[in-house]
């Protein structure tokens, strides 16, 4: 903790500061990423107070926001929870609340990032914001009403704006702006703040260092799920104030396809901590835009495929509107990172054998309840999950069938209530209370056969536990149990993308092997050891090592390790050491060689070789990137000659392409002004692939330079490398600007 006698700093956690001056009442949050709040939480500084009687929590009463929008492909800013938390849980807003003084919660930043903040913080609250907005998902004019006078219900008959609930303090340029009582702050540099009190100052840095990445403020250590026919693993039964667990949410097993029911923040900790890769992930169902429920969209925008996204039109364009206020972007765009899969309210889908019905759920924002069944052994095996639902004496108080004023009918009530108690097989609800979530009481009499209670953050009272169940992290309910070896499975399917060229009977030998299982933490295999196996992963995480190297790659499903050091006799230059539980296809070295050379793959597999090892060390392309789209760049990789001015050394860029710098030096130019030194690693040309049309920008070649290419059309089908040209892009403008 940096400390002087009026001011002080603590470092939270990675990209989060704490500086408070007590004589200024300044308690200033600065960075805000997903989960912020319950890393405060765990510091003691959110902490519960009393004053007259009244309840209520600490925390801080202004938030610091990063330059840039992005950090390292995650979200810098994401303020809010923090927010909520001032207004209700420290009772900003509350009336006749001690803390209830006229002062509101202040947001301080560049005017791109503070806009930004206030739209995506209301939609965040209020979801879609008129009827016109409701009527254009395809609702008609009877029920777009019916949705908006709900909406008013909640939000007591009228929908703030930010600008009334939130405060703004625009630093313009690198000028000394007034936060309150005497407190200064200035922008030094990008994202790096100086904050002085009277005669004393300290800096905060909000920028990560290139590789660093915001923990999650909560350990869950390491499960190795078996993966049934269809099964609901259960990754989240909290709330977004839970230090100790994930926010409510759930994995789908079905067919060894992995789905994810909702995606809150550090959802890809969750998903490490049970043994599944981002890429593997086939689809998103979404229930609302809540950030408990929300945030973890933005890392899946990383994934090296278009994961499917599953929600009614009337919640995906609440989704994506939030999204779009947050990163300044139209919501159109967000086609590019999903492939969206309309549901129908009250209608079954089927989804290759999983059938699931979305229902309309009464609540602030846009919501759906879901269920998810399939027909077995005679019968519907069903599980419904009930996300942020209402309390039934919440509803009866609103119901008004008078169409002008706000409030539900009687009508909804009726179907909303036989929903919520529709018997399952397994059910999963929102026990969290008060007045935008549900009650363990109101299903004291549901007939399911298993009832889990979830969304909370206090542990369950005598009553509720008559009522439902819990379910800790990672465990699995099992509705239709695997007959089948879906480990070898995987394996088939992962050796049919590495070599598409190939049969499927080709793989019988290859197949006919041992499927090894390997605890988190295990040396699968040492640098300078000679691999007698090669390891094909079928499910988990492996770390790849390099002494030599600043970062540590993530290797996931369909992955190969010793592949090299097998089949040319050397030792390995990586050292593999498992993340998570994995298990792998073990293929002794000689029988995989045998099948290289019968099927003439030598030469293929070395120039597949040298590409990936070329384009892991990149920034771009170094992690994240799964082994089927890592292949897939890797066979397209080619050497690339770019003519030059002899004059200038100004480099023509023919289009649809991006360079990567295999040696020399490049320099940016922004209107004939160098902006950025390019070394080997890096990459040029994003902004045409990102159809930003140049904006200015030219390169210059320093001397002698070697370049690799790769075409825009496959970049443009890997939404994490669209995210980090992105990211980059945007980095390099908010640079510029200063």
């Amino acid at each position: 903790m940096a400390t002087t006698a009026d001011i002080s700093k603590i470092e939270v956690s990675t990209g989060i500061y704490w500086v408070e001056i007590p004589q200024a009442d300044l308690r200033l949050l600065c960075g805000c990423p997903e989960d912020s709040v319950k890393h405060l939480m765990r510091r003691g500084l959110i902490s519960p107070r009393s004053t007259d009687g009244v309840e209520y929590e600490s925390g801080p009463n202004a938030i610091l926001l990063s330059d840039t929008m992005l950090q390292n492909g995650a979200f810098a800013n994401q303020a809010e929870f923090p927010v909520l938390q001032m207004l209700y849980r420290q009772g900003m807003l509350i009336p006749g609340h001690p803390n209830n003084t006229g002062r509101k919660p202040l947001l301080i930043g560049s005017p791109q990032q503070v806009s930004a903040q206030l739209a995506y913080i209301h939609r965040g609250n209020y979801g879609l914001l008129s009827e016109a907005e409701i009527r254009a998902t395809g609702m008609d004019a009877v029920q777009a009403r019916e949705l908006f006078r709900m909406k008013l219900a909640f939000s007591f008959g009228k929908l703030e704006a930010s600008e009334e609930l939130l405060d703004a303090l625009i630093l313009e340029h690198n000028d000394w702006h007034e936060i309150r009582a005497g407190v200064e702050i200035r922008r030094l540099q990008l994202s790096r703040f100086e904050i002085r009190y009277r005669d004393q100052s300290l800096e905060v840095d909000l920028n990560l260092k290139r590789f660093q990445r915001y923990w999650s403020p909560y350990p869950l250590g390491f499960h190795e799920i078996k993966r049934a026919y269809f099964s609901v693993i259960h990754s989240g039964q909290g709330d977004g104030w839970d230090v100790n667990r994930p926010s409510m949410s759930s994995v789908l097993c079905f067919q060894g396809r992995i789905y994810l029911i909702d995606t809150g923040p550090n959802v890809v900790y969750s998903l490490m901590a049970l043994g599944i890769g981002v890429n593997e992930i086939e689809g998103i169902f979404h229930t609302h835009c809540h950030d408990d429920h929300f945030s973890g969209l933005t890392t899946l925008m990383r994934a090296d495929h278009r994961i499917k996204h599953f929600a009614t039109p009337l919640v995906r364009a609440t989704l994506f509107k939030k999204l779009a206020a947050l990163m300044g972007s139209e919501q159109e765009d967000f086609s590019a990172y999903f492939e969206p899969h309309d549901l129908i309210f009250d209608q079954w889908l089927d989804i290759d054998g999983l059938e699931v019905k979305a229902v309309l759920s009464p609540h602030p924002v846009e919501t759906s309840i879901l269920f998810f069944r399939t027909f077995w052994d005679g019968d519907y095996r069903t599980y419904a999950h009930l996300a942020d639902i209402a309390g039934l004496d919440v509803m009866q108080r609103m119901i008004n069938d008078d169409p002008s004023r706000p409030g539900i009918s009687q009508a909804l009530f009726d179907k909303t209530k036989a929903a919520y108690l529709e018997p399952v097989q397994l059910k999963k609800i929102d026990a969290g209370g008060g007045h935008i979530h549900g009650k363990a009481t109101d299903f004291s009499q549901d007939r399911s056969e298993r009832l889990i209670l979830a969304h909370n953050y206090a542990p369950l009272t005598q009553e509720e536990k008559v009522i439902g169940s819990s379910a800790p992290f990672g465990i699995v309910d099992v509705l239709v149990p695997d007959y089948t070896d879906s480990q070898r499975h995987l394996a088939e399917g992962h050796l049919s993308h590495l070599f598409p060229e190939l049969a499927a009977s080709q793989f019988k030998k290859l197949l006919n092997n041992p499927i090894v299982t390997f605890k988190p933490g295990s040396l699968i295999l040492r640098a300078g050891v000679l691999s007698n196996a090669i390891y094909l992963l079928t499910t988990g995480n492996v770390e790849v090592i390099r002494s030599d190297a600043e970062r540590i790659i993530i290797l996931s499903t369909g992955g190969m390790i010793g592949e090299y050091s097998g089949l040319y006799d050397k030792p390995s230059a990586e050292t593999y050491r498992s993340i998570s539980y994995v298990h792998a296809l073990a293929l002794p070295a000689d029988s995989y060689l045998e099948f290289v050379r019968s099927n003439d793959l030598y030469a293929e597999i070395l120039r597949l070789h040298d590409n990936r090892c070329f384009l892991k060390t990149t920034w771009l392309f170094g992690e994240s990137i799964g082994p089927r789209l890592e292949n897939l760049l890797a066979r397209n990789l080619r050497d690339s000659q770019l003519a030059r001015d002899p004059q200038t050394g100004l480099l023509t860029l023919p289009p649809e392409r991006l360079y990567l710098i295999q040696q020399g030096r490049i320099s940016k130019l922004l209107n004939g002004r160098p902006i950025k030194q390019l070394e080997a690693g890096d990459f040029f040309g994003e902004e045409f692939i990102l159809q930003q049309n140049g904006r200015g920008f030219s390169y210059r070649a320093e001397g002698e330079v070697r370049l690799k290419q790769l075409p825009a059309r496959l970049l443009s089908q890997a939404p994490v490398v669209m995210w980090k040209l992105l990211e980059s892009h945007r980095e390099t403008l908010a640079s510029c600007l200063h």
